[in-house]
């Protein structure tokens, strides 16, 4: 890299190109003296590397815009190069819905307009273009309401310049930012309070009873904004490196922005029904998500200097790294602990992760990602950040019974796959008076189901060899990882003992499937039954795969046409699945594996799993084992994931249609106007060149190749069509049948409930934080031995559970309607209306439709 790009690249970082030196104005000085020198040679490449600078380390945007006022001195056009280019980048974000880039461009604008750059009521009236576009889309006669969530967004764009240019807004064009501030006052008077109840980590928990006095986040961010205003405008977390230079800056010229639009959002629904609203607002939704939302995981008091701005601006940083970062794991660790900012902010850096982790629908990346970036920053500040995180954990795991099931199950993944890079190493012994709740209780689960996965991620005496503190624990460890096959004790039925030694010993010699499957038609299903036939078959090819994962799927391909024969339809296909959860009764993750990949062979259907996972051996595990959550969830993902490739496939089969249209088009004119100046030459007798007959062959057959491939590609569409037409049937049918199967199995319960359904877990003592100097994962212990705390009977007392086990049954099930459904929302709003007239009657229980409407985030109407 040339060492004007590493200059650029590296500013406002203490690195080797600046000699370890961090004061911003040295390192400007020192970069734009080297960028001047190459703007003769290299002008372009500058001027595009610093828009994509700015774009991609947004967090350094104001060292950028003071960069670029620099450069304004010297070179206009460059700068103007730079305001254009932002400006179409813009454009082209608006239109395309580019949330972070939208944000993002326009907090460099403000940058450039605080260095002299940008003129600050070309600023204002960009505000004022997104200001419009927001109060007309929520205007209940001009606009469409539905799409509230984009006009939100524009909003929430606006306030969050501000903090970066506020205060030079206020100095330089006072009434404009007050007319602007006037309007989102008058925007926010009109639009609707979002409610976030659907989307909360926290169950039970509502508005009011939100740390942010029941603000939803854009009311929030317009109270903090207010703050910053009645404050002058003065915050800590946002340099301001344009200040030692602004008696230079004020002698360049500020250039005005192009005009820009927003797009035009779609019409309001046809029928005005709640329906119809709901699937607008739902896509909305989608194309303007949420970014973050708070779990306020710790105390006020560790957070208690910071103003709400700058903890909002903080959280902004945090955001954008992680963002803009996502590929380059020590730049983001680095980037996280080196904001600009002037004070420590460790605990809102892991409350921010642990936000994103938790996010519902669902994070902007994969959980692998932020377990490695919380490994990275461990590392990084290894005095202080392992407590801080361990610290979240434990208030974490306090609050595990009004945690949504969703997000349980995300940090159980996530702190079993922590602790495996941190040798396993806890202090288990504070959580070892889970054994005196419960069997229920949603810690002790926790506990069990974090036990579960590190021995996935182990092996089960190393496991046990970790909770050596807490002996005790080894009650919740899962069994020793043996199988169940019923044909190696000699006790038993000796005519399926020899049965399953015929098939192994044919298996060994390598016999087809035809061999085998003839022997099974003719042998054994005749004089045994399938009931026998399937149990042997299964038991022991599974025996024969078990030795590992390549293993089984070796078995599976060879021999799953014997499988398939055996199990045609779904009763026979839940017999099959029993069988396999028998053989593998002491290992979840080899259930779970075997029944993923008898799905993705087709030996068994989506709707076979939903029916085995509601037979009543299941459905009595639902409160305290995540076993048949796990294999359902696989079902109805491998599913979705099917239906969104047909989708996508169906989508580039469709643009290729129309290229191939286009090429014979071509090809089809090409060969007419060879064929035109052919017959002037015959007709005329005149001396014109006639096309060659060895070209006007070529064009015949290139004209016949590309109709055949528009002729293939259009059968392809249209193949393709048809399996996405039986894949969207299929998924209805699925849904609805799970949601009926949801709807059965919770009536009886929640009658005898009688839908009173409230955690009465006891609040625990504020969770112990080491002091910033601890070393390693573990935190002191505050108030002694917590295992001495609980009463036996898991009754009312300090870290107590005293909701009854029917009670816990009817909580975690509904959590699990609901977490399924915010999860599928996209296809299963399209069946809504079926599911309300088949499912959602009046006659079922009104928390089964809670659950399913808040899933759907319909709130507004329950």
């Amino acid at each position: 890299m040339s060492s004007w790009r590493s200059l650029v690249l590296r500013i406002g970082e203490k690195c080797p190109e600046y000699g370890g030196n961090s004061d911003y104005r040295d390192q400007l000085e020192t970069c734009f003296g080297v960028v001047r020198r190459e703007l003769l040679h290299s002008r372009d490449e500058i001027l595009s590397f610093i828009v994509q600078c700015a774009e991609q380390l947004p967090h350094k945007i104001p060292l950028y815009g003071t960069l670029v006022g620099l450069i304004n001195l010297e070179d206009e056009d460059v700068v103007k190069g730079i305001l254009e280019k932002t400006h179409d980048n813009l454009q082209v974000a608006l239109d395309g819905g580019s949330c972070n880039k939208i944000r993002i461009l326009m907090r460099f604008l403000t940058a450039l307009m605080c260095s002299k750059v940008l003129q600050p009521s070309s600023l204002v009236v960009l505000f004022e273009t997104l200001l419009s576009s927001a109060a007309t889309t929520v205007d209940e006669d001009k606009g469409n309401p539905s799409w509230q969530a984009c006009a939100d967004f524009y909003i929430t764009c606006i306030l969050s310049c501000l903090p970066w240019g506020g205060a030079e807004l206020v100095e330089q064009v006072p009434e404009e930012i007050d007319r602007v501030m006037m309007g989102i006052q008058a925007y926010m008077s009109i639009r609707r309070h979002v409610s976030d109840a659907g989307c909360s980590a926290f169950e039970y928990i509502d508005d009011r009873s939100q740390g942010d006095g029941g603000k939803d986040f854009l009311e929030d961010l317009w109270s903090r904004i207010q703050d910053l205003s009645n404050k002058t405008w003065k915050l800590d977390s946002v340099p301001r490196p344009h200040l030692p230079f602004e008696p230079q800056l004020v002698a360049g010229k500020s250039h005005d922005l192009g005009p820009l639009n927003c797009p035009e959002l779609p019409d309001p629904p046809a029928s005005a029904t709640s329906i119809a609203y709901g699937k607008q607002k739902h896509e909305a939704e989608l194309n303007y998500p949420q970014r973050i939302r708070r779990l306020n995981i710790f105390p006020a008091t560790k957070t208690e200097d910071l103003q709400p701005v700058d903890w909002f601006v903080v959280e902004e940083y945090l955001l954008d790294v992680l963002f803009f970062l996502n590929g380059c794991r020590k730049e983001c660790a680095s980037s996280m602990v080196g904001l600009p900012v002037p004070f420590r902010y460790e605990y809102l850096m892991a409350e921010t992760i642990f936000s994103q982790i938790l996010l519902l629908p669902q994070p902007p990346f994969k959980p692998i990602y932020y377990t490695l970036v919380i490994m990275d920053l461990c590392k990084a500040l290894p005095g202080a950040f392992p407590a801080v995180v361990a610290g979240a954990v434990r208030s974490l795991f306090e609050k595990i019974a009004d945690l949504d099931m969703e997000c349980r199950t995300r940090l159980i993944l996530w702190f079993s796959h922590h602790l495996s890079n941190f040798q396993f190493i806890w202090p288990w012994e504070e959580w070892a008076y889970v054994l005196d709740l419960p069997k229920w209780a949603p810690q002790r689960v926790f506990v069990q189901e974090v036990l579960e996965r590190e021995v996935r991620l182990s092996y089960w005496e190393k496991i046990k060899q970790s909770i050596e503190s807490a002996p005790a624990l080894e009650e919740l460890l899962p069994p020793k990882s043996t199988v169940n096959f019923i044909y190696n004790a000699e006790d038993g039925d000796q005519t399926e003992h020899g049965l399953s030694s015929e098939l192994n010993g044919m298996v060994k010699e390598r016999l087809t499937t035809r061999e085998i499957i003839s022997w099974i038609d003719d042998h054994v299903l005749p004089a045994h039954g399938l009931d026998v036939t399937l149990r042997v078959v299964i038991q022991t090819l599974l025996n024969i795969g078990s030795k590992s994962f390549t293993h089984l799927i070796t078995v599976l391909e060879r021999y799953g046409q014997i499988i398939a024969r055996l199990c045609p339809d779904q009763e026979k296909q839940v017999m099959l699945i029993s069988e396999v959860s028998s053989f593998w009764k002491n290992n979840a993750q080899m259930t779970a594996v075997a029944i993923d990949r008898m799905m993705g062979y087709r030996l068994i259907s989506n709707v076979a799993i939903v029916r085995w996972v509601f037979l009543s051996s299941n459905v009595d595990q639902f409160h305290i084992s995540d076993r048949p959550w796990e294999i359902l969830r696989n079902a109805l993902t491998k599913t979705f994931n099917r239906i969104t490739d047909l989708r996508k496939e169906v989508s580039s089969l469709k643009k290729s249609v129309v290229s191939a249209a286009e090429a014979a088009s071509r090809a089809q004119a090409e060969l007419e106007d060879a064929k035109a100046k052919l017959t002037l030459a015959l007709v005329d007798g005149e001396p014109v060149l006639a096309e060659n007959p060895v070209k006007m062959k070529r064009l015949n057959s290139n004209v016949e190749k590309t109709k055949q491939e528009e002729v293939s590609t259009q059968e392809s569409l249209e193949a393709k069509e048809a399996l996405l037409a039986r894949a969207v049937d299929e998924i209805e049918g699925l849904f609805i049948f799970l949601y009926k199967s949801f709807s059965d199995v919770l009536a009886e319960p929640l009658q005898e409930t009688d839908g009173s359904l409230h955690p009465a877990s006891v609040e625990a003592d504020e969770m112990a934080i080491e002091n910033e100097d601890t070393t390693t994962m573990e935190l002191d212990k505050e108030g002694g031995d917590k295992s001495q705390k609980s009463d036996s009977n898991g009754g009312r007392a300090l870290n107590g559970y005293n909701v009854g086990e029917k009670e816990q049954w009817c909580l975690s099930t509904l959590g699990y309607v609901k977490a399924f459904t915010r999860q599928y929302a996209s296809e299963i709003w399209p069946v809504v209306e079926k599911l309300d007239a088949e499912v959602l009657t009046q006659d079922v229980h009104p928390l089964v439709r809670k659950a399913v409407y808040y899933g759907l985030r319909r709130t507004n109407e329950f």
